[in-house]
């Protein structure tokens, strides 16, 4: 990179913005002085670029706290920034239940909904559903459609950069579905759609298991699992969005399928059948023999298939969310069988989110888009872990 000579003043005024918005954001309220302190920048230029700040929305100034007084003349002049200058989505579209999150734009979340969807549903009234919840999550919180910045969704599928679902086998109508496009129908705003496995792995990073490792896989498990990985604490999609499909390893000469191996009878269970599964497990819990051996074989497919993501990654971490999070005993098979493969074993643990990273996730996407624009100088943005 060249040095900033400073012959472009208009670039000087983003960038100072950037800084000056970026201590702002990270705070309650600061005074003058204290963007001074923090920013480096001379007060006359931080003063020049509050102001703007403030033209532009994004900056208020605050009240003084209580009880803070000063010998002489008026309280300092303290500044925040406003979250509620705009909101943000994150929208979970799933085999039998569509919810969404809303936050300001500090991500902090304001309120939240679900409706249960038929996993035989058809595309369009998983669609109508999603858009049910968003109007009633919009309607209970107050905020306008008009105000929201961003909205990110996470489904299940291989999808596109631009919100296709190249292949989507888990609901019906999904492959080849213009996801994106037909949800940015009902928005003013940009829509990032996003494989609910790495939107799960982004939510962990940020407010789950993994907010203090940057080399991560979220495994979302089930009867046909999925992963997301961040490398360097960035989301590791692979050339065409298709990265982490553990699910379909069974192909490469593995050909017995999940949902047979669970199975305590001849016939396959259906993979969205979440009752059947459930009782498996109950079984297997209450001591039913043949109960017990479908699910060590299930878990020994589980652990086959995110060893081989493993050995090709060497994460620092692995978590495990979905249903199967809630297995009893899955996590000490887990631990053994990565000993067994891997030259060096990584910590795992389950997902602290539950049911809330598909959607929580989403909105952080969100949230990164939003951050692009507002810290965004000359095409690239502010470092972020």
């Amino acid at each position: 990179m060249g040095r900033l000579t400073g012959g472009d003043p208009s670039l000087l005024r983003r960038i100072n913005s950037a800084v000056v918005l970026h201590a702002l954001r990270s705070s309650d309220a600061l005074t003058l002085t204290d963007l001074t302190r923090i920013t480096g920048l001379s007060r006359p230029t931080v003063e020049g670029v509050t102001e703007g700040l403030i033209e532009g929305g994004l900056v208020v100034e605050a009240a003084p706290e209580e009880g803070e007084t000063r010998r002489q003349g008026r309280p300092a002049r303290r500044f925040r920034f406003r979250a509620e200058a705009g909101h943000l989505l994150g929208v979970e579209i799933g085999p039998h239940r569509v919810a969404a999150l809303i936050s300001g734009l500090d991500g902090r979340i304001i309120g939240a909904g679900s409706r249960e969807v038929s996993e035989a549903a058809p595309a369009d009234e998983r669609l109508d559903r999603v858009r049910a919840v968003v109007a009633d999550v919009l309607r209970r919180t107050g905020v306008p459609r008009a105000n929201l910045r961003a909205v990110g969704v996470g489904t299940p599928g291989i999808v596109e950069a631009d919100g296709t679902v190249r292949l989507g086998t888990a609901l019906p109508g999904w492959t080849g579905l213009a996801l994106g496009e037909r949800l940015r129908r009902s928005f003013r705003c940009p829509v990032i759609v996003e494989n609910d496995a790495n939107a799960a792995a982004v939510a962990e990073h940020w407010k789950g298991a993994a907010t203090d490792s940057d080399d991560i896989v979220f495994v979302l498990a089930g009867l046909s699992p999925g992963a997301g990985s961040l490398i360097g604490g960035r989301l590791h999609r692979g050339y065409g969005g298709a990265a982490g499909e553990i699910g379909a390893l069974h192909l490469l000469g593995r050909g017995v399928t999940p949902e047979h191996l669970l199975s305590t009878t001849d016939e396959p269970l259906h993979p969205l059948d979440e009752q059947a599964v459930a009782e498996v497990f109950a079984l297997a819990r209450g001591g039913d023999e043949q109960a017990r051996a479908a699910v060590d074989r299930f878990i020994q497919r589980l652990v086959h298939d995110v060893a081989a993501l493993v050995l090709a990654l060497d994460p620092e971490l692995v978590v495990i969310g979905g249903w199967a999070a809630g297995l009893d005993g899955v996590l000490q098979p887990l631990r053994d069988e990565l000993a067994r493969f891997c030259l060096r074993p990584p910590r795992v643990a389950l997902s602290l989110l539950g049911e809330a990273a598909v959607g929580t996730g989403a909105l952080r996407l969100a949230l990164d888009h939003v951050e692009e624009q507002l810290f965004a100088v000359e095409g690239t943005v502010t470092a972020r872990r």
